[in-house]
């Protein structure tokens, strides 16, 4: 090759390189000056922040670009049609789904952007005290699904033991309301309503304490008093042949007690444990005349042989007996409210009168009762026979507190 061509050759490549690199500070300069004219956006999405070089126009051609689909419950800082500027700092909260049950009532479903569970019942102006029942704790961050509940507490009257109170509560049913004030029911409690039973704002529950004890009770036995004629002693005059001696009886009493109170008592068993014994008097009968025929000799000595009486009193005779007494009312089983002889007890309630076997007590006597008072012999009963009397009392716990005993009668006229 000639001097020439090869000058020409130098050339040629020189002009190629300089073609090449010129395109290349051209494609240079044009990108560095696409990126230049980027603008910077700070991006806030559900917490997580990070630094975006952007070439749109407006924040929805932001989030677009950046795959962020914005719903209509969606938070967002700025409006989508806003154009973007440089520095601007964009921050997005996707809305979650949550449902909301109050009380008995159907769940309903929310769309929120609160962070927690507080935070949405307080956008919601739903009302929550700290007695209410919540699923969920007020600090408990909300989830997309979630299932919220809340139950309000309700007074309910509640009556232990005869101790009153009111007592909020968000249980609903009896059992649940017990179980929640830490209340243990005993074998013979009773409850009401039942345990079972729904529980309202107007309900009143009522808890009895029962409880079954034996009561143990000495009882002294009354003894009779048998009177016996005597012609060697003048008329009017007595003497003490033997003493009389009390026996003692014990009575085992099965009691129920509600609330602390006797309620009922029953008798099951009985022993006697010294017999009583009887008082003996002798009552004399001889009577002095200055003078005596035959037939009234004969008369005198039929009435010396005379037979000896017994009376239940201990003094003279038939003036006071010891006999075993009860209780009833006028309401009592069986009972029609108006006695043997005439005497309403339904409009005399507390009217004394006790029934009696009228072949030991005559109907119509006035009588005083150890523990009773005055009253009048004035009914009848058909398990009342010979040692036996029943008195009237006004309500049926005071029949119930009576019981059985045995007491002095006095008999008045």
């Amino acid at each position: 090759m000639d001097k020439k061509n090869k000058v020409q050759s130098v050339f040629s490549n020189a002009a190629l390189w300089i073609s090449i690199i010129s395109v290349a500070s051209i494609a240079f300069l044009l990108t560095v000056s696409y990126q230049a004219t980027k603008a910077s956006v700070q991006v806030t999405e559900n917490g997580q922040t990070e630094l975006v070089r952007t070439h749109a126009d407006t924040v929805g051609e932001l989030l677009t670009d950046l795959g962020v689909e914005v719903e209509a419950h969606d938070e967002l800082s700025h409006e989508l049609s806003e154009p973007i500027t440089f520095g601007m700092d964009v921050t997005y909260i996707p809305s979650k789904s949550i449902n909301l049950a109050v009380d008995d009532k159907k769940s309903k479903s929310y769309f929120t952007t609160a962070k927690t569970v507080g935070e949405f019942l307080e956008e919601e102006n739903v009302d929550v005290k700290e007695r209410d029942d919540l699923s969920h704790e007020a600090s408990a961050q909300v989830e997309n699904g979630m299932d919220i509940h809340i139950d309000h507490a309700f007074q309910v009257a509640f009556d232990e033991g005869g101790e009153k109170e009111k007592v909020w509560t968000t249980a609903s049913t009896v059992g649940e309301f017990l179980k929640n004030q830490d209340v243990e029911l005993n074998k013979l409690d009773e409850i009401k309503p039942a345990k079972k039973d729904a529980l309202k704002p107007d309900t009143k529950v009522t808890l009895t304490r029962v409880e079954k004890v034996t009561d143990i009770v000495e009882e002294e036995i009354g003894f009779t008093v048998e009177t016996r004629n005597d012609d060697s002693m003048a008329k009017g005059k007595e003497k003490v042949v033997s003493s009389g001696e009390e026996g003692l009886v014990t009575k085992e009493y099965e009691v129920i007690l509600k609330n602390g109170e006797e309620a009922s008592r029953e008798l099951v068993e009985e022993t006697v444990e010294k017999e009583s014994k009887k008082k003996i008097v002798a009552v004399g009968t001889k009577v002095s005349q200055p003078t005596r025929s035959a037939s009234n000799s004969s008369s005198s000595s039929s009435s010396s042989n005379s037979a000896t009486t017994v009376s239940r009193g201990n003094t003279s005779s038939s003036k006071t007996l010891y006999m075993h007494a009860t209780a009833y009312t006028a309401s009592c089983s069986g009972c029609s409210g108006v006695t043997a002889t005439g005497i309403n007890l339904n409009a005399n309630p507390n009217a004394k009168v006790i029934a009696v076997d009228p072949s030991v007590i005559p109907l119509g006597t006035r009588v005083w009762v150890e523990g009773y008072g005055y009253a009048v012999a004035g009914d009848t009963g058909g398990a009342i026979n010979g040692n036996r009397i029943d008195l009237h009392v006004s309500s049926q716990s005071k029949a119930l507190s009576f019981g059985r005993r045995n007491v002095k009668v006095k008999i008045l006229d």
